[in-house]
């Protein structure tokens, strides 16, 4: 696909308006400090005008093979990215980066759900996400930065007398590989309209481990711009490559880089609940 290329830009923060593959062939090689890579599924969710359903399961793959070694052309020496896609999909994804970078490990994103999953099989309630370095030997990694209670020692006090010195346990570690972070939902404050839009802690945890301040961050598949947001906040530069318009507007008011976009005035639109509570103010407000 190639279509006319635009640009937006702050001082940390660029929005490339562009198919992946154009978009990713505007950015320099090995350039990139850390990559997060969050793209279509194959499982038929539409996004703005574009419903992503591949004829072939072969064809998803060799569509994303292509953009995956571009990514890694993309990725320093020293750099890090966490991919994810479909469970269906994980395998191959696996099988074909194990062969271009080093694999350190396999997440699951998982979260709860208020309605039925399935009702005659075990529903999916998780996302598989791979954590690949260029070089095993030389990648970021801020543990430190990203430490969780470590309820062993934290809540049950235990001891640990396995040492010559008894000595409580600690009260912090480093996440493992199961992480838990609620779906953004609709009253949250962060949620835009997009049908798979992943939760600021997510990225979070992900951006503060594996980058420092002033580095620069590539989204190929930015969607709502989650992951220029947080590194916006975090001090890092970015980069979010998209090509449905719907999510550039909301990329450029989130991310303050336009309040309009060709004469249209972006603003984030109320929710149902907040309309209501307006209204109910206006008639109380009317009524004394």
């Amino acid at each position: 696909m190639n279509q006319k290329i635009n640009t937006y830009q702050n001082k940390q923060t660029k929005i490339i308006y562009a198919d992946v593959f154009d978009g990713l062939n505007t950015i320099e090689n090995n350039s990139v400090d850390l990559i997060f890579v969050d793209p279509p599924y194959n499982i038929g969710k539409k996004f703005g005008n574009f419903i992503e359903k591949w004829d072939s399961e072969e064809e998803y793959l060799q569509w994303s093979y292509k953009w995956i070694d571009l990514c890694i052309e993309k990725l320093k020496d020293n750099g890090s990215m966490y991919i994810m896609t479909s469970t269906e999909a994980m395998p191959y994804f696996d099988i074909y980066i194990r062969k271009k970078m080093k694999i350190l490990s396999r997440i699951v994103w998982t979260y709860d759900s208020s309605g039925v999953q399935a009702k005659k099989y075990y529903g999916s309630l998780y996302e598989p996400i791979l954590f690949c370095v260029k070089n095993k030997s030389d990648y970021t990694f801020n543990y430190e930065n990203i430490l969780v209670e470590a309820k062993t020692g934290s809540t049950r006090k235990l001891i640990d007398y396995r040492g010559k010195t008894p000595k409580p346990y600690n009260t912090k570690k480093v996440p493992g590989n199961t992480w838990y972070f609620p779906r953004v939902r609709y009253r949250m404050d962060e949620y835009e309209e997009h049908p798979s839009q992943k939760p600021e802690k997510l990225l979070d945890r992900i951006i503060k481990a594996s980058s420092n301040e002033g580095d620069l961050i590539l989204d190929p598949f930015a969607g709502t711009f989650t992951t220029c947001a947080v590194a916006q906040k975090l001090g890092r530069k970015s980069i979010g490559i998209e090509n449905q318009e719907d999510y550039i507007k909301i990329g450029l008011r989130r991310l303050n880089i336009s309040d309009n976009f060709n004469g249209e005035l972006l603003v984030k639109e109320l929710k149902s609940y907040e309309i209501k509570n307006n209204n109910e103010r206006n008639l109380f407000n009317v009524g004394t």
